[in-house]
This record gives structure tokens, C-alpha cells and sequence, in this order.
């Protein structure tokens, strides 16, 4: 017998059901969902055992979090990676593409689109990086941005950051850049 929706009303109460048959889903397998009526996980993402979703957490797509990873309160994660033991928030946006590997961590209203960020970097706060690979053991301080658009060919770049890199504030890198 199949269920109909007729009013905005019924479908969020229909979406409501599957919010919670998904992380009853997620919780029953090792997963700790601190607010599950707050957190809404599509059911193509994979969350693995001993990860751990804070309130106000939207995961959508085909996003993985790795265990031991925590994620929000209020972050944001679409056919994003988020490796072991990765740190994510609060207030993050990860966008398509991004890979945080193991230990890593993106801060409060950082945005990472389509880039991999290494085993143990930070990027703690306040900052943008699109188009970017980031090596390991390193830092990237408030207010940095990579550019990755060259507005008059329309041509996208990337912003390569090697290892046990310090970057300071208030950076701009108009790919394509590489430091190393």
C-alpha cells in the first residue's frame, strides 16, 4: 500500500519518518547522533561506527564520515569525505569534492569545495578553499581564500599547499599557485 502526499505539511511529516528510520539506522550501527530530530542524513551517505553527528547536521548524498570523526553542530557535508578522526565545525560547509583525510580539521564558517585536505592540516576558521590540494601537518590560518576562476577564460585553476606548510592571515591565492 503506497502512502500519498497531498500538502506541503504531509511531505514534511512523511520526510520526518525517513529522517529518523535513517538514523535509527545510522545509531543501531555505531553511530552517535547527539540530536537525531535535528540531523538529517540522506540514505546514500555512509557513516561509520564511533563517528559522531552533532545537532543541526545536514549530510546529503553520497558523503562517508569515517570513525572517530565528529561532524557539526551545523555543518553542512554534500558528496563530501571526512576521514578518521577529522574534525568538522561547527558552522562548516563541505561542498562536492572535498576530502578531509584522517585527523584533518575544517573550523567554524570555513567552506572547502572540491579539494583534499591532508592527513592532520587544519584550516580552523574563517576561511574558503575551492579547487585546492593541501599536503599534511599543515596550518592554514583565519581569513584565506584560494581563487580558482580566471574571470576572462572562464578557466578554473588549482591552488596546491604542500606539507608542514604556516600559512598566515588574510591570504588570497589566485590560482594557479603552488607553495610549497
Amino acid at each position: 500500500m503506497t502512502a500519498l502526499v497531498h500538502t506541503r505539511a504531509e511531505l514534511a511529516a512523511a520526510g520526518a519518518v525517513l529522517r529518523d528510520r535513517i538514523n535509527e539506522a545510522h545509531m543501531l550501527a555505531g553511530v552517535t547522533i547527539v540530536d537525531p530530530r535535528t540531523t538529517w542524513i540522506d540514505v546514500e551517505a555512509v557513516l561509520e561506527p564511533d563517528a559522531v553527528i552533532h545537532p543541526f547536521t545536514v549530510i546529503r548524498g553520497a558523503s562517508h564520515v569515517a570513525g572517530g570523526a565528529e561532524v557539526g553542530p551545523h555543518a553542512v557535508l554534500v558528496d563530501a569525505v571526512v576521514g578518521a578522526g577529522a574534525l568538522v565545525g561547527p558552522f562548516c560547509y563541505l561542498r562536492p569534492g572535498t576530502v578531509l583525510e584522517a585527523g584533518a580539521k575544517a573550523g567554524t564558517f570555513v567552506e572547502i569545495k572540491n579539494s583534499r585536505i591532508g592527513e592532520r592540516t587544519k584550516v580552523p576558521h574563517l576561511s574558503y578553499l575551492g579547487d585546492a590540494d593541501v599536503g599534511e601537518d599543515t596550518n592554514i590560518a583565519a581569513g584565506n581564500i584560494t581563487v580558482n576562476l580566471e574571470h576572462q577564460t572562464k578557466t578554473k585553476h588549482r591552488t596546491t599547499i604542500g606539507r608542514n606548510v604556516r600559512v598566515g592571515v588574510d591570504t588570497v591565492f589566485n590560482a594557479p599557485v603552488e607553495v610549497g
